[in-house]
């Protein structure tokens, strides 16, 4: 393994731990259960999964470190040229958070680090990852405290990497069958490799390590508020347009399991619950409508 992905492996590993603990903290109650796997073609991950806890449902933190013969072609965003039949590994922590209730948001965040080595030539690294939010009911506040900490993360490598990721962001995570985004959005980026190995790496870095900045705050804020079967009922509905991303649109998910990853680790990210309605329609000037006029369209936060 050369040097390069073994710094980035070992962060990883020490992210998802700092992560894991930081959400065990917040839920009082439940632990993480973690189950140690091995890739066919070498490597494995640690999937570690939390469940039926007093503030998360269901969540997952994994990390994981692949290798294959031949990159997927959802590995990579088209950005870099990649020649056919190259060896790659690839490492990364990817997680999702469902909450019980309503009002706490369910969260994802992703980060990975790609090497590829085509045959007589010198190896071709990138990194890519993000975070985002998904709120069943909004509160402009969280969305701006969310967008703000987004900024902080990316504020030291340049003025313009929060405004083009965040674009980014609200692009990718969209239904285009739906014409809605999954959520209020945050960061996304792929194929980061320019600028050389340290300021991506540390980029990459600053985006992990702002997740539970932006995540925790908001999940003490929400967790105790009173809820009822209508706004239980709401939630598992929006949790449908959340299956839909994952299984139709998630690169992640597609690259796992093309590159033949560990299925219950890669479909741990779909939630407990969900229901699925025939062409439902909120209540107009209700607060489930709002969620549709007032945070799903993408909107500058921090203006």
């Amino acid at each position: 393994m050369n040097t390069q992905l073994e710094t980035v492996k070992n962060y990883l590993m020490g992210l998802q731990d700092r992560i894991c603990q930081a959400l065990e903290i917040s839920d009082g109650h439940a632990r993480f259960e973690e189950d140690l796997w091995e890739h066919k073609s070498g490597g494995g991950g640690r999937t570690r999964v939390i469940a039926n806890g007093a503030v998360f449902e269901k969540g997952g933190v994994n990390f994981s470190h692949v290798k294959g013969a031949r990159l997927p072609k959802k590995a990579t965003d088209g950005r870099i040229h990649i020649p056919e039949d190259s060896p790659f590994e690839a490492t990364g922590v990817s997680l999702v958070i469902h909450p019980n209730n309503p009002f706490v948001p369910t969260s994802h965040a992703n980060v990975r680090f790609i090497c590829v080595t085509p045959k007589d030539q010198e190896p071709i690294w990138w990194f890519g990852g993000g975070f985002d939010l998904t709120p069943y009911y909004g509160f402009e506040e969280d969305c701006i405290h969310w967008h703000q900490t987004a900024k902080d993360a990316c504020e030291p490598f340049g003025e313009q990497v929060y405004p083009e990721y965040k674009r980014w962001c609200d692009e990718y995570f969209y239904l285009p069958h739906r014409g809605e985004a999954r959520g209020v959005g945050g960061l996304f980026f792929d194929d980061l490799n320019e600028g050389g190995f340290e300021r991506c790496f540390s980029l990459m870095q600053s985006i992990g390590e702002h997740y539970t900045q932006a995540y925790i705050p908001i999940v003490e804020k929400r967790k105790h508020t009173p809820f009822t079967d209508q706004h239980k009922d709401f939630q598992r509905y929006r949790r449908g347009r959340y299956v839909e991303f994952n299984l139709v649109y998630d690169r992640g998910t597609i690259f796992g399991l093309q590159s033949k990853g560990r299925t219950e680790s890669i479909l741990m990210s779909l939630p407990p619950e969900v229901t699925f309605k025939y062409d439902w329609q909120p209540t107009p000037g209700s607060a489930e409508a709002k969620l549709y006029t007032d945070f799903l369209p993408a909107r500058d936060w921090l203006r």
